[in-house]
Parts: structure tokens; C-alpha cells; sequence
């Protein structure tokens, strides 16, 4: 999942910062151990080695991510896919080391499961199985609920004011001492390198970018990016280099930023115009569309 988190934060004299510490590394490390790709023995890959058909037991937490990514794909036309990780891994991407030709070949404009026929969750009974052979993959999601955990351990701890991030996901509290918002940088979609294009102020909102300037490979005479796109089977495909939504949780932005980047600069502003998401579009001519 990527474990480089960090919070600023401003406690009152009654909390022990170590202990807070402690308290956030403990709830960022349980949510790898359950939606980790990379980790074999996590819950999340104990579903995907389970045979079709058959229940597993998983956490409340894993199960609730599940469904809230099925959710957000079916919102996105299938642009978000939670079974995305055949694909990841035939090009690549998620320590598969090199592509693999003859999955990306394999795997080419075939339609991944959706709908009754991608998974069947419990909540209520903590389990799930799988309808059909697949590979979960919850990087477009599991960080971004990550940080919203993160924030539930410091607001049930009483503290009021605090900024809290995973990478670059993050989720703001309150204000500042000093009343100002928390001040994020906007960061210029650059391979190679590290500028601010601007700076976004929040209170009491999440923000999560998603961006295909980073995590590239040279396949051919091609550069493709992590990102794929589960509609066609292939890394996705268009002008925008980066997408950032704001919104109320850090998963929702997460996912959100992922599938309106798969979209494109046409699609997936419409689309957030009508769903009422709040994005920043930039394209690689350097052009910056706005819904916020």
C-alpha cells in the first residue's frame, strides 16, 4: 500500500504524543495487513488464492473498502475496477518486474467481471467469495481509507485540529492554531520531478490525486503508466496527466481521482460536473480544468 505517512497535528497538553504516534502507525499497518497487493499473507490475497465460490472469512474493514469500490466503479462506468490486478501486473506494474506479452495479449479488450458476477460480500457476516477468477487489487483505494483511519484514531482522541496523509492522499480537521486552513501543494504533473503548480486550503475535507507521471514504464516505442484502464484491457490512454478531487473522505477521492484520470479530459469532467465532484483536470498540454 505504500506506509509513508505522516500527521500534523496540534494536541492540547492532555494527549501523549507518543501514544498517538503509536495509535496511528498501529491503524496504517492493520489496514496493509488487510488490503495489501504486495503482502501474500494479507487478507486481501488470502480472497484472491481462495477457489471461485467459496467463502472467506475477512475483516469488517476489507469488506466494507470492497464494496465501496464496487460502488464507485459502477458510478464510473467500470473507469474504477477493484479487479484491475491481472492487468497491473501483465504490463509491469506491481512488483510483477517486467511485462508479460503474452498476458497483455491474453488479457486485451476482454471485459473484467462486474456486477453480481465480481464478488459477493457479507457484511453483516464478515466473509466474501469470488464469482468468478480474479485478481483484487485495492491500490486505487485501500491508502485513501487509510488516511480516513487515521483521522477516526485522532478524533476519537479529541483532538480537534490536525492534517493526516498516506503518500500523498490527505485529510484535513479543523483549522490551524492561527485559524488559517491547512495549505497542500498542488503539484506540477512533471516526470522526474517535484514543483507546485498551486496550493489548495482545506478544512474538514480529503484530497487525493491520481497521475500518470509517475510509475511509467517504456514498453516499445511506447511510455504507458501504472494506470490502467479496465475498459480496454490496456494502460490508460488520453490527455489528462493528473486528476485531484476533494471531497469529504480520502477513500472517496482516492478512487474517484482514479477512475475520472482513466476517463479523460471529456468524459470525466462531465462526469464530475454531473455527479457534483470537485476536480482539478491538467492536461499534458499543461491546460487546468476545474470543477471545485
Amino acid at each position: 500500500m505504500g506506509s509513508r505517512w505522516s500527521a500534523l497535528l496540534y494536541p492540547s497538553g492532555a494527549h501523549d504524543r507518543d501514544a498517538l504516534g503509536a495509535a496511528l502507525q498501529e491503524v496504517v499497518s492493520r489496514v496493509d495487513r488487510q488490503m495489501s497487493s504486495w503482502d501474500p499473507a494479507s487478507d486481501l490475497n488470502r480472497l484472491n488464492a481462495a477457489p471461485v465460490g467459496t467463502w472467506v472469512a475477512i475483516p469488517p474493514d476489507l469488506a466494507a473498502v470492497l464494496a465501496a469500490g464496487i460502488e464507485i466503479g459502477a458510478a464510473s462506468g467500470g473507469a474504477f475496477h477493484i479487479a484491475a490486478g491481472a492487468l497491473v501486473r501483465a504490463w509491469g506494474f506491481g512488483g510483477a518486474g517486467r511485462p508479460n506479452p503474452g498476458a497483455i495479449a491474453a488479457l486485451a479488450g476482454r471485459p473484467l467481471p462486474s456486477g453480481p458476477d465480481l464478488l459477493q460480500i457479507d457484511r453483516p457476516g464478515c466473509r466474501a467469495r469470488k464469482r468468478a477468477p480474479l485478481a483484487l487489487d485495492l491500490s486505487g483505494i485501500a491508502k485513501g481509507f487509510g488516511v480516513d483511519e487515521m483521522a477516526r484514531v485522532l478524533a476519537g482522541a479529541g483532538v480537534t485540529a490536525f492534517l493526516v496523509g498516506i503518500d500523498g492522499e490527505l485529510r484535513a480537521r479543523g483549522t490551524k492554531p492561527d485559524g488559517r486552513p491547512w495549505a497542500v501543494g498542488h503539484e506540477r504533473p512533471e516526470p522526474g520531478l517535484r514543483s507546485l503548480a498551486g496550493v489548495l486550503e482545506l478544512t474538514d475535507c480529503a484530497v487525493a490525486t491520481s497521475g500518470s507521471y509517475r510509475h511509467r514504464r517504456r514498453i516499445g516505442d511506447r511510455t504507458v503508466s501504472h494506470t490502467m484502464d479496465p475498459r480496454t484491457g490496456a494502460p490508460a490512454s488520453n490527455r489528462l496527466v493528473s486528476v485531484t478531487v476533494l471531497a469529504e473522505t480520502c477513500m472517496v477521492a482516492d478512487a474517484w481521482a482514479t477512475a475520472l484520470l482513466v476517463l479523460g479530459e471529456t468524459e470525466a469532467v462531465r462526469l464530475a460536473e454531473r455527479s457534483g465532484l470537485r476536480a482539478l483536470f491538467v492536461r499534458s498540454d499543461g491546460q487546468v480544468v476545474s470543477t471545485l
